[in-house]
């Protein structure tokens, strides 16, 4: 981890005190009473303390003893209730602080841009954040909790200090000889003065040199926590059928039960543990022998001797704590600006300004006009000068090799990516001129790898919380879900309830229902139904589908379009006939465009996919006489 300035420290913490500001705003002002009311009470515990013992070794007055004694009782257990009661009151707010973070993480995450979703360098800072937060608090939660424990240090200094000045320079009057001359003259509390600050420089070293030693042993286990993560999600069948059980777990061992990073956490804990040991106990000797030569001279009394003598340790103690805190806060500086990297990646997507004309007649135009494109990091050319139009109501199959640039054309079309060069047309304007989320309004999609959320099933399909009921069944069945659907119902009808409302998957509802891979792939088309958008994009969409059941979707497939425009991408050349145009890419380019007969005609890549395709059900079936 780079070192850091003042200035950086400064501006990092700044900005997370801003951020907690608003994601946590109440938990500052409780933690913080709640602190500095628990110094204040020990404080006026030790004070009172310190007074009934004077009045008992001194004047014996039994009005100044019984009021000290009900200040005492009384005062404390005002104290200790109001305690209490902050207490709680910032632990219910503790308790949530985590979720307030992770709230924050989704938010920052939904801001960012979709290049940088797909970005592995992107995907290592989350994860860099993550295990720094888990694994010690760091970060963003570093601060949420250093603050009030920097404020209470802070108080406990000042309080203490008022109490260690008046011992030091507290002073007896008489002849002393030696020793106890020199302690009964000012130079004596400067004396003590510079060794307790001395003791506190020390503590600090030692504190920025074991988090130093620290830090490095934490960035090891970044490592780890992959591994771990990683051998922790190979749980399954897989495990089973290839008897893999031996060598992940011989992996495992490796690399999380004897990790090296763990023996040097506690290695460095163990070292500097042993010498904070001595240097407190000298420390505190220092303490008690001059604090007791101060009463010897008759500077003060017993009391006073408790008060002085305790404030002054505390005194030590406040400092060695302020220390600790400005180290981790020095240190944390570091996991900050990683977190703050991923916050600021830029979002480089142009968000528009001109309203998308909303058509009842749905006469739209896309154009794709010289375009080409490279993802960011390669000099590789995805797309190369593609150039076509479709209007609404056209049904287009996209089909070609793996790594032909189908996908890529449709996240262009989509405008998840700008184009490198040439540009895209919605009725004749560019389209990165639309405001961007009108424009992403036009589109329902259902991508590969497409994902559904443990929520009820018709969240799911709307999108969102709460639907129409009528719309989202229909969607269902043109999606093919009707048979499925009616099984629900009956069992809802036995639950009392409504099929609509079963949770996709039993994580989170133990009444929830889960889904076949194929269903699941037909409530993900039902979902780009309801959005009812002017184009539906469809990619693969019956990969996971049983023959029958695929069948039905393309027999189907002009009552579930309608009248949309639907780009249909698929590997099953067969599955495309029923398209009334076909794009064909190979290598980034539409090498070939228009209806099955006429490319099947053409000895061109259309006819070598669809020949090799056919070659292989051919050697199915005869193999199957």
């Amino acid at each position: 981890m780079a070192k850091t300035t003042l200035k950086d420290d400064l501006s990092c913490l700044k900005r997370a005190v801003g951020i907690w500001r608003k994601y946590a705003p109440k938990y500052w002002t409780s933690a913080v009473v709640q602190r500095v009311f628990q110094r204040v009470s020990a404080y006026f515990s030790l004070t009172m303390s310190a007074l009934l013992l004077d009045e008992v070794s001194g004047a014996k007055d039994r009005d100044r003893l019984l009021l000290f004694a009900c200040l005492t009782v009384f005062g404390g257990f005002a104290f200790a209730v109001l305690t209490r009661l902050l207490q709680y009151r910032t632990s219910v707010l503790d308790s949530q602080s985590f979720y307030r973070y992770r709230q924050l993480m989704l938010d920052e995450s939904c801001k960012l841009a979709y290049e940088h979703l797909e970005n592995p360098d992107v995907n290592l800072l989350f994860e860099k954040i993550d295990t720094t937060t888990r694994s010690i608090y760091g970060g963003l939660m570093a601060v949420l909790y250093n603050v009030p424990q920097l404020v209470e240090a802070l108080t406990e200094l000042g309080l203490s200090l008022s109490l260690t000045a008046a011992a030091l320079f507290a002073g007896a009057s008489g002849r002393f000889t030696g020793v106890l001359r020199f302690i009964n003259t000012p130079w004596s509390a400067v004396l003590m003065f510079a060794i307790i600050v001395a003791f506190s420089v020390l503590s600090f070293k030692l504190s920025v040199k074991r988090r130093g030693l620290e830090n490095e042993a934490l960035r090891e286990s970044s490592f780890m926590n992959r591994r771990y993560k990683a051998y922790g999600n190979l749980w399954g069948v897989d495990m089973t059928v290839f008897g893999m059980h031996e060598i992940v777990l011989d992996e495992y061992r490796k690399y999380t039960l004897r990790p090296s990073w763990l023996v040097k956490l506690q290695r460095t804990g163990i070292v500097f543990r042993l010498l904070d040991a001595p240097k407190n106990a000298v420390m505190q000797i220092l303490i008690h022998l001059y604090v007791a030569a101060k009463a010897f001279c008759g500077a003060f009394g017993v009391g006073s001797f408790v008060l002085y003598e305790g404030a002054i340790s505390r005194f030590a103690n406040a400092v060695n704590s302020l220390a600790s805190i400005l180290t981790e806060m020095r240190f944390n500086t570091g996991y900050l600006q990683t977190t703050y990297e991923l916050f600021d990646l830029p979002n480089r997507m142009y968000q528009g300004t001109l309203a998308v004309e909303k058509r009842d007649d749905l006469d739209y135009e896309i154009e794709f006009r010289d375009v080409s494109f490279k993802y960011p990091r390669t000099d590789v050319w995805a797309l190369r000068h593609v150039s076509m139009k479709f209007r609404i109501g056209d049904k287009i199959a996209i089909v070609g090799e793996n790594g032909s640039g189908k996908t890529t054309f449709i996240k262009l079309l989509c405008r998840l990516y700008d184009t490198t060069e040439g540009k895209i047309l919605l009725n004749g304007i560019d389209i990165t001129r639309y405001r961007y989320d009108e424009y992403l309004a036009l589109f329902s999609v259902v991508f590969q790898d497409f994902r559904l959320f443990q929520f009820s099933l018709g969240d799911n399909v709307s999108a969102g919380f709460g639907y129409d009921e009528a719309r989202a069944r229909d969607c269902l069945a043109r999606a093919g879900m009707g048979e499925k659907l009616g099984d629900l119902d009956r069992k809802a009808e036995e639950d009392g309830g409504n099929a609509l409302d079963y949770c996709i998957c039993r994580g989170y509802d133990i009444r929830g229902v889960d889904f076949s891979g194929g269903e699941v792939q037909k409530i993900a088309l039902a979902r780009a139904l309801y959005k009812d958008a002017p184009f539906v994009i469809l990619d693969e969409p019956t990969a996971s589908l049983d023959p029958l059941a695929e069948a039905a979707v393309y027999e189907n497939f002009n009552e579930i379009a309608k009248d949309r425009t639907t780009v249909f991408i698929s590997h099953r050349l067969s599955s495309c006939r029923f398209c009334g145009r076909i794009l064909v890419f190979d290598r980034g380019q539409i090498t070939q465009d228009g209806r099955h007969e006429e490319l099947y005609a053409d000895e061109g890549k259309y006819r070598q996919l669809w020949d090799a395709q056919a070659k292989y059900y051919r050697s199915e079936q005869s193999e199957e006489k």
